[in-house]
């Protein structure tokens, strides 16, 4: 029983590392929602910046203008690609997470079929002994019968 408890203990383990691998997973999975969602705000900010200023221009439209509209398009711009890459370090971290999430699911189910197989081996080989003390008893008993009967 000592193999089946340490094997037990180690289920435990598995199941508390896959455990922690989940919520691991979860802080990921929210990170990128979050980063994905700055990102499409900031998108959204763009194109209505753009729909603002390009009726603007149609209307009227200084040099000095042009300038400041180009020059806060182009940060905007440059914080978009930011947000952008921050959105695929996010679902590269959450692939990580996933990826690992998998591989100790794996093992804690690997694990449980491994006990569940001892546990089996284990009911094998009671049912085996409890046969062969049943069966010791029957041919003693009927050893002690022929045994009676030759000699009364």
């Amino acid at each position: 029983m000592s193999r089946l408890h340490a094997l037990k203990v180690a289920l435990e383990h598995a199941e508390q590392e896959r455990d922690a691998a989940l919520r691991a997973m979860q802080r990921a999975a929210a990170q990128l929602e979050a980063a994905e969602r700055q990102a499409a705000q900031l998108e959204d900010y763009r194109t209505d910046y753009q729909k603002r200023w390009s009726q603007q221009f149609q209307r009227e439209g200084t040099v000095d203008i042009l300038q400041c509209y180009q020059n806060f398009m182009s940060r905007l711009n440059a914080a978009i690609e930011q947000q952008q890459r921050v959105v695929a370090q996010a679902r590269a971290g959450r692939q990580r997470c996933q990826a690992v999430l998998v591989e100790r699911e794996t093992r804690a189910a690997s694990i449980r079929k491994l006990i569940e197989r001892r546990e089996a081996e284990e009911a094998l080989a009671q049912r085996r002994r409890e046969q062969k003390a049943t069966d010791e008893q029957a041919s003693r008993l009927a050893w002690a019968a022929r045994v009676h009967v030759l000699t009364a």
